[in-house]
């Protein structure tokens, strides 16, 4: 089992690399006592088969528990885990101005100033930070470009882009997809609902793709549909998105649109990313 154990110092991203670990098939629980850092994977490995990849967060609110974490790491080791220690600081000016923003108390506030808290909080994580694995400063790094960062360290498969796309289709006269991200509507195209023989059936089955397809209009634009997709996915992923619905609209949702998810899925697939396909109507 791979066990990647999240810490560091208050406000220097914990959290955003957590979230960046669950994007990348981590399993994440954050703020577990160190103590129960064991019992915790003994569950996993013998319950839950499908979890075979943990984050943990810790960190100084763990309080009295806290000291007893090195005991349970080295213990994970010895049982043949494959652990990992992130540790993310920050510097004190970059940490002050955060706090500031945020307007939240750190953790060790009580009866001291924030600087105070924050020096503090160095000494007592040094023993953590001298045994981690990963060190990342996130003083002058955006916090897409830090999750990014998290995300090519730790996500397995580097030739996947990790973006999960839908390809959907829908009927206008249901009404929008109200969860897209991009909607095309191809009522411009000839309806196959007006050809006898396929009126009943739809975009799924071979013969409707084939009249869809057959019009040059339809296949002028797939290839622009496809250029399009090329230059603003990776966009996306740059930016840190992890769910890309990309809609296609016709009257009933049934032909048309249902045959242009399809072949825009066919096409993404190709290009090895992670897609999906939803026909709400059909």
């Amino acid at each position: 089992m791979k066990i990647v154990i999240v810490t560091g110092l208050s406000g220097a991203g914990k959290s955003s690399a957590m979230k960046s670990m669950e994007d990348s098939g981590y399993y994440c629980v954050d703020n577990l006592p160190p103590v129960l850092i064991s019992k915790f994977i003994e569950i996993c490995q013998y319950n839950v088969e499908e979890m075979d990849k943990i984050a943990l967060g810790i960190d100084i609110r763990g309080g009295a528990f806290f000291d007893d974490f090195h005991e349970g790491y080295e213990d994970l080791i010895k049982k043949g885990h494959e652990c990992k220690i992130l540790y993310v600081e920050a510097s004190d000016a970059a940490l002050v101005k955060r706090y500031k923003e945020l307007r939240r108390p750190h953790p060790l506030s009580e009866g001291q100033t924030l600087i105070e808290s924050i020096q503090m909080e160095r000494v007592m994580l040094q023993s953590l930070r001298e045994s981690a694995d990963i060190i990342m400063d996130t003083s002058t790094t955006g916090i897409n470009d830090f999750r990014n960062s998290v995300k090519d360290k730790f996500l397995d498969d580097l030739s996947q882009p990790n973006i999960s796309i839908i390809c959907n289709s829908f009927g206008f006269k249901k009404g929008i997809a109200i969860d897209a991200d991009l909607v095309f509507d191809v009522r411009f195209l000839p309806n196959p609902f007006y050809i006898s023989e396929l009126r009943e059936k739809t975009g799924n089955e071979k013969d409707v793709q084939d009249y869809v397809m057959s019009f040059e209009e339809s296949q002028i634009f797939l290839d622009k549909i496809k250029d399009l997709s090329s230059f603003l996915i990776p966009q996306y992923i740059k930016e840190g998105k992890t769910q890309l619905v990309i809609s296609f609209g016709c009257t009933g949702g049934r032909h048309r649109s249902v045959t242009m998810a399809n072949k825009l899925a066919e096409y993404l697939k190709k290009q090895n990313y992670r897609v999906f396909i939803t026909h709400r109507d059909s």
